[in-house]
């Protein structure tokens, strides 16, 4: 398999890096070669945070170079433009607005929902994704995290199929 580039961002605080931890864990534990880096920029201050991931059979550095990212995970409206540039053409956008905010029990999810959306176009099977949350997430989250990962998922599908 090729190199997968995925960049997810946001602002600080809203789980940017935890999202990036538990894709780098289910891409490992699907057997993939995997790096993963992190800019914090002002995160502590709610300001702009993102993290490259990289998967597939040899990766041989952990940035997605400018223009080539397969997927853009974007948490923060207000981020979308300044991370697109890293977006390939032909690459997919998945962004706060696939998501129906009301429908999620609790906002600080939507970083694993939109995982949940990001996991319908990514080779990664769906066990290894609930692995990984499982590990990345303490277990009184386990439920909530399960269902907005679902909940994303589902909203990605119903997109697609309507397009």
């Amino acid at each position: 398999m090729n190199v997968k580039n995925i960049v997810i961002a946001g602002l600080g605080g809203q789980g940017v890096l935890k999202a990036s931890d538990i894709l780098a864990d289910a891409a490992f534990r699907a057997g993939f070669d995997v790096k993963k880096s992190e800019l914090h920029g002002m995160s502590q201050r709610g300001g702009s945070v993102s993290s490259d991931v990289r998967y597939g059979d040899a990766v041989l550095s952990p940035m997605v170079p400018p223009g080539e990212a397969d997927v853009l995970v974007v948490l923060e409206e207000t981020q979308i433009e300044i991370n697109r540039p890293t977006l390939r053409t032909g690459g997919v956008l998945i962004g706060p607005d696939l998501l129906d905010p009301a429908a999620l029990k609790n906002k600080k999810s939507l970083n694993v929902a939109l995982l949940g959306a990001a996991s319908t176009v990514l080779e990664i099977p769906q066990e290894h994704w609930l692995a990984a949350m499982h590990a990345n997430l303490a277990e009184k989250l386990h439920t909530l995290n399960e269902q907005s990962f679902a909940h994303g998922r589902a909203a990605a599908l119903a997109r697609t199929s309507a397009q």
